[in-house]
């Protein structure tokens, strides 16, 4: 999965990167609530959402 990420972030256009950036932060912020309430069964999805906006924003700073 972290291949395919990185591979399909570059091919994306700039409006489409942050369309995503919209989505895994909405996201990450479902799984921080829903953690919060009941644990999740892998906790480690918390990790990997915030690992791929991270990604997304590196990709976006470098097309500036």
């Amino acid at each position: 999965m972290k291949s395919r990420n990185i591979n399909g972030l570059k091919e994306l256009s700039v409006s489409e990167l942050q369309e995503r950036l919209k989505g895994e932060e909405l996201r990450l912020a479902k799984l921080k609530i829903n953690h919060a309430v009941s644990s999740l069964e892998n906790p480690n999805v918390i990790k990997e959402a915030r690992r791929g906006i991270a990604r997304i924003h590196t990709e976006l700073r470098s097309r500036q």
